[in-house]
């Protein structure tokens, strides 16, 4: 175990929750990342978006630590869209739109077997692409429920609508999904 996953590891008590703001932040900096390129197909808009809602959340370090997963996630999903309505907006011959064509990144798996880690990043990169495919809403959905494994409720907190939205929206998605990636199982 690394020196900052231990820092991680004693930092949180037993229900899991963080004991401070950096350490939540360390421990979701990983996943924001993934969700925010997911979004917004660019890694390097994706590195902003998760910077400035870290930036945003010192703001709220005195707010409970069981405020702070829907709070950041709520900030994230928003920069995401700001993102998203300004690449909208962009003067095409001013500015032409970033590539889509930089592939896939490159997860590293420490362990000690190579096809095991070619598979999963394989596996990996069929989810992003499937994700891609999908729809705003119905991708959020899914990743925040999934792979973020937030709760109903919470989900539907963070992209501000109602538990029914959060669980149409997950169907469908589970439904595209499975269709989709159905020659890979």
């Amino acid at each position: 175990m690394s020196a900052s996953m231990a820092q991680v590891a004693a930092a949180t008590s037993e229900t899991d929750e963080p004991q401070t703001l950096d350490a939540f932040l360390a421990s979701v900096s990983a996943r924001a990342f993934r969700f925010a390129e997911l979004g917004l197909r660019h890694r390097e808009d994706a590195l902003d978006a998760v910077q400035d809602a870290m930036v945003k959340m010192l703001g709220y370090a005195q707010r409970p630590p069981t405020e702070w997963t829907p709070l950041f996630w709520s900030v994230l999903r928003s920069r995401i869209i700001d993102l998203q309505r300004r690449r909208t907006f962009r003067l095409k011959w001013l500015a032409p739109p970033p590539a889509d064509d930089e592939g896939p990144i490159d997860w590293a798996d420490p362990g000690p077997d190579p096809s095991r880690s070619h598979d999963s990043r394989e596996a990996y990169t069929r989810l992003a692409r499937a994700l891609q495919g999908l729809p705003a809403r119905q991708r959020e959905a899914f990743t925040l429920r999934v792979l973020e494994e937030l709760d109903v409720q919470t989900t539907a907190r963070v992209m501000g609508c109602s538990d029914g939205s959060v669980k149409t929206h997950l169907s469908r998605a589970r439904d595209a999904l499975s269709k989709q990636l159905e020659d890979f199982r």
